[in-house]
């Protein structure tokens, strides 16, 4: 008597799916309006109209939902692309311009996850790893872009890559864009236009 297959339904499989999308958009919207630390495994299956143990089941924990959450955001973030487009330009003015629109860009399309993400930091120890993990990329493309206005030649003198990176970092890292939009209330044209200058000025003779 041949062997019984394994039980496999597309139609199950696509129902698990749409469940784990709906906990997840709940916990991001709620984890947006409260803050991480304000939120509960509880008050996330409320919003995605499910069970406790249904959240447990389909997304895990609450780190392991925030966790999901941020590696979305960076795993989508297109590091590499902005490298590319920015090396090819021969102009340093030039150069952070374009790197100042393509930033922010990159932090307008994942500000969700970034705040999510800030607001877990001062509540709970996996988010500084999560922090540290996630902006690692961000900051590799930083230094090849130091790199390519090295290359260019107009650089202040006694700017090392290192430097050039840091002050990249300090003018178009997640903080800087954080600061203007969420504390200062600018506008992203605003924030792109000014943080564009200010790196301009600090970088280049």
């Amino acid at each position: 008597m041949p062997e019984p297959r394994p039980y496999n339904s597309p139609r199950r499989a696509l129902t698990a799916a749409a469940t784990r999308r709906d906990i997840l958009d709940a916990a991001r919207r709620l984890f947006l309006k409260r803050g991480y630390a304000q939120v509960t495994i509880a008050d996330i299956a409320r919003e995605a109209g499910t069970a406790v143990k249904t959240v447990y089941a389909s997304a895990g924990s609450r780190v392991e939902i925030l966790r999901e959450t941020v590696h979305r955001a960076f795993t989508n973030s297109d590091e590499r692309d902005i490298v590319t487009q920015v090396r090819r330009t021969t102009d340093a003015a030039d150069a952070i311009a374009l790197l100042a629109h393509l930033t922010r860009l990159s932090n307008e399309e994942h500000y969700d996850a970034i705040a999510i993400l800030y607001s877990a930091l001062a509540v709970h120890e996996s988010a500084e790893a999560l922090w540290t993990e996630g902006t690692s990329a961000y900051h590799s493309a930083l230094r090849e872009i130091a790199k390519h206005l090295e290359h260019l030649g107009t650089l202040k003198p006694g700017m090392t890559v290192a430097r050039c990176s840091d002050v990249l970092w300090f003018c178009f890292g997640l903080g800087a864009w954080r600061t203007l939009i969420d504390e200062c209330g600018w506008t992203w044209d605003q924030a792109e236009e000014e943080l564009a200058s200010v790196a301009t000025r600090m970088l280049l003779e």
